[in-house]
């Protein structure tokens, strides 16, 4: 075999990988830039069957997730709370135990499991709905134009899981914080100005600007890049199946990406 068309090969499959990818991800930035730019216009709200949608994937994307997700939040906050204020009490450290607690649950772990929670029961099955509807659509010989497709489907659905998310991070965000003071002071009244004072002391400026945009930042990942690998096609053209581990990853690289930056941004 002759080593240079051997290696020809091997860097035109390389580079051809490397467009698929590029494409991919300026695919899913385009439509993160257009559901951005159609959550602000009034358009998008307009009476009729547009709201309806709007109003339909709201209520599918969070009442029913709410319960479960408040059970299961409240049962991780509790060992964790238990966990760090017995160790935080065994080794002298209990004024550093709330602070701890703030910065671990409440700014890192919430929001990164309501993301995850929302996508897993939500975003990527929904997604995965579309691009059956797609397929089915294209055996059949009807072909839905990308505004249509947008306005129809997406929009709704990015918009469900964005509320979704801040919605649930923040319900239990405040569950969390009132599990904290139950665990430390009781139901004594007491223990409130200590409690504020200590939880103030860690939402400086700075960290509730960073805290607030990883969330919303969680949000947007969730709810775009689902969608917009539901809406592309194949080498073929066509609308199969993809795996659900590899778009997971894919949105859990995301995911990672930002918690990385919101960690360099509170801690360097």
């Amino acid at each position: 075999m002759d080593p240079v068309s051997t290696t020809q090969k091997t860097l035109s499959q390389w580079g051809q990988r490397v467009r698929a990818t590029w494409t991919n991800w300026w695919q899913v930035f385009l439509l993160g830039a257009q559901i951005v730019v159609l959550a602000f216009l009034p358009s998008s709200y307009q009476r009729g069957a547009q709201r309806a949608a709007v109003l339909r994937n709201l209520y599918q994307a969070t009442a029913p997730l709410l319960t479960w997700f408040l059970v299961l939040s409240a049962l991780i906050s509790v060992v964790l709370i238990r966990i760090v204020v017995a160790t935080a009490y065994s080794y002298g450290l209990s004024q550093y135990a709330l602070e701890v607690l703030v910065r671990t649950l409440v700014l890192e772990l919430i929001p990164l499991y309501a993301a995850m929670f929302v996508a897993v029961r939500y975003a990527m099955p929904g997604a995965q709905r579309i691009r059956r509807l797609l397929a089915e659509q294209q055996r059949n010989g009807f072909e839905t134009t990308d505004q249509t497709l947008l306005r129809t489907e997406l929009l709704p659905r990015a918009l469900a899981t964005v509320f979704s998310v801040l919605l649930l991070a923040a319900v239990s965000c405040v569950v969390a914080l009132v599990l904290t003071y139950l665990t430390v002071y009781g139901f004594s009244p007491w223990g409130f100005p200590s409690y504020t004072r200590s939880v103030g002391s860690v939402f400086t400026p700075a960290v509730t600007l960073i805290f607030t945009l990883k969330t919303l930042f969680f949000s947007l990942a969730v709810a775009v890049v689902p969608l917009a690998a539901s809406a592309q096609r194949d080498a073929a053209g066509r609308y199969s199946r993809r795996s659900d581990i590899s778009e997971f990853a894919r949105l859990f690289s995301v995911v990672l990406l930002i918690e990385v930056l919101s960690l360099v941004g509170n801690y360097y």
